[in-house]
């Protein structure tokens, strides 16, 4: 019993790491794919106020947006066609990586309680 408690455990936390996404991976997909051109240098001043600021916001937010922007699902509101050309070649790995990236930046989100 402890060493199927040791695995659970230990698989938990390795999918728990990958599920997190590499910065470093997400920095250069940012710069190969050119987003601060529409989202601002700091990934807070983006060129056009109706364009989201992304730096800070919370990985799954934005894992689920790109996703959604892959899919070109427009009844979720996700049909940009920009927006659809730019994520079309990016794996669900890469996505991930874009997302841990943009979490761990300095960001404007304000939280109300």
């Amino acid at each position: 019993m402890k060493k199927l408690i040791i695995a659970l455990f230990c698989s938990a936390v390795s999918f728990s790491a990958l599920a997190g996404g590499n910065i470093e991976n997400g920095k250069a997909l940012t710069e190969k794919y050119s987003c601060a051109a529409c989202h601002g240098k700091d990934f807070n001043s983006p060129i056009d106020p109706s364009y989201p600021k992304l730096a800070g916001q919370h990985k799954d937010y934005l894992q689920h947006a790109l996703t959604a922007y892959k899919r070109g699902d427009a009844p979720n509101g996700r049909s940009n066609a920009i927006m659809t050309g730019q994520v079309k070649p990016l794996t669900n790995k890469d996505i991930q990586d874009i997302a841990a990236y943009l979490h761990s930046l300095p960001g404007s989100l304000v939280l109300k309680r």
